[in-house]
């Protein structure tokens, strides 16, 4: 199933709820915007080599676009369009003054070496700065970009429009970013985890966790889930699963992943290391956290799947058919457009100290972080119960009837 088809079907599930129209619901889902440029630069060795970038602006009622830029081999423009899309709704969903967009280079960043990149960017800025900006569309990092091509980003936009470092979030903290936005997605995550299993009455030493995924999402959740007295006792990145059913020390992988190349855990021992689709079907694990890439969880392997909540803080991890066969099956799940909205919400808090020019302590973007996600997971909670519907359904009525308000109050214009 492509990815854009998969958003969409979650989309009619909850428009249906909601019944809106055909025609508003065309309006809706349809990109205002979406752009593919060839990207060529000089690789160290002095030959050309070109790229496919992407940037798609799907939404703007509510606000000015905002969304990642990804380097992955696997960015086409159906998965980026599909990106763009859950970034409408995932604003919508933690009542941000955004839109939704998302952009990307088909590349794998492991190949190039640091001043690769940095030409990959600023070749890539040049053809699109002029439909970004501050007041237009946000870009933000996302797999396989970091605070650095935030950075190069921004000096190579601000070289055509001059200075304004709110044209981009995710920057270094010295360079007019915000503290605590590298650590915000996974502590979002970690935190609506936390809340969810309190609703559901289960302690945090009763819940063995399993995280797919150790990148800078998966890692920061289990920083905060270990500190919140929550068992892990599974983590996988390419190289493998981590398993201990005592529970991994956490500290110590996260120790190992800044010591050792490319943040990878190969090596790390005192566990028993296993495949690493093994994660998915651990028999022993309460709360499946997938966290790497989307589509993981598919109608051939959702019978393996033994976990009773699944935390998505990947985007789109859990594709319909499953989603379906596991909500039949009493599986709890907390949708990706709310569990991993940390991201943007911190990305917010940047952009509103950038127009201030002002800067937030730590405490207060985490006071800020915790405010609002625990707001949005109410919000949530109580429409799924009302309705009677799974939380992905409510998440998207909520996020769906704001966007349709602003769309209405604008005329659809």
């Amino acid at each position: 199933m492509k990815a854009f088809e998969a958003t969409t079907r979650y989309f009619g599930v909850a428009a249906d709820q909601l019944e809106i129209d055909a025609d508003i619901r065309e309006a809706l889902l349809m990109p205002n915007r979406e752009m593919q440029v060839q990207v060529t630069i000089e690789r160290d060795n002095g030959k050309l080599e070109n790229f496919i970038g992407f940037r798609v602006q799907h939404d703007d009622y509510r606000g000015p676009m905002k969304g990642g830029l990804r380097y992955h081999p696997n960015v086409d423009l159906d998965e980026v369009r599909a990106l763009a899309s859950l970034m409408t709704w995932k604003t919508a969903v933690v009542n941000l003054p955004f839109g939704g967009a998302k952009g990307g280079i088909g590349v794998d960043p492991r190949t190039l070496s640091a001043r690769e990149i940095e030409r990959l960017t600023r070749a890539f800025v040049d053809q699109i700065h002029e439909i970004v900006g501050p007041d237009k569309d946000i870009p933000g990092p996302d797999m396989g970009t970091d605070h650095r091509v935030m950075a190069w980003f921004r000096n190579q936009w601000e070289k055509y429009h001059g200075f304004n470092p709110s044209v981009i979030t995710g920057k270094p903290v010295e360079e007019y970013g915000a503290k605590g936005r590298e650590e915000a997605t996974g502590r979002g995550v970690g935190l609506l985890t936390h809340k969810l299993l309190k609703r559901l009455g289960t302690k945090p030493s009763e819940a063995n966790v399993a995280i797919q995924g150790f990148g800078n999402v998966g890692a920061h959740a289990a920083k905060f889930l270990d500190e919140s007295q929550f068992p892990i006792v599974a983590v996988s990145d390419i190289t493998g699963t981590y398993y201990r059913p005592a529970g991994l020390n956490i500290r110590a992988i996260l120790k190992h992943k800044l010591e050792h190349p490319q943040g990878l855990l190969e090596g790390f021992e005192d566990c028993e290391k296993l495949p690493a689709d093994a994660l998915l079907g651990l028999s022993d694990v309460q709360v499946l956290i997938p966290a790497a890439v989307g589509g993981v969880i598919h109608e051939e392997n959702v019978d393996q799947i033994k976990a009773k909540v699944i935390v998505e803080g990947a985007n789109a991890p859990v594709y319909p058919i499953a989603d379906q066969i596991l909500s039949d099956r009493g599986v709890i799940i907390l949708p990706d457009i709310l569990a991993n909205a940390g991201g943007v919400t911190v990305s917010y808090f940047e952009w509103v100290q950038n127009r201030q020019h002002y800067r937030w302590t730590l405490d207060r973007v985490r006071q800020e972080l915790e405010h609002t996600m625990s707001e949005a997971f109410e919000n949530v909670w109580q429409t799924a119960n009302q309705h009677g519907v799974s939380l992905r359904t409510a998440a998207y009525m909520i996020g769906i009837r704001r966007v349709q308000r602003a769309g209405e109050l604008a005329g659809f214009a």
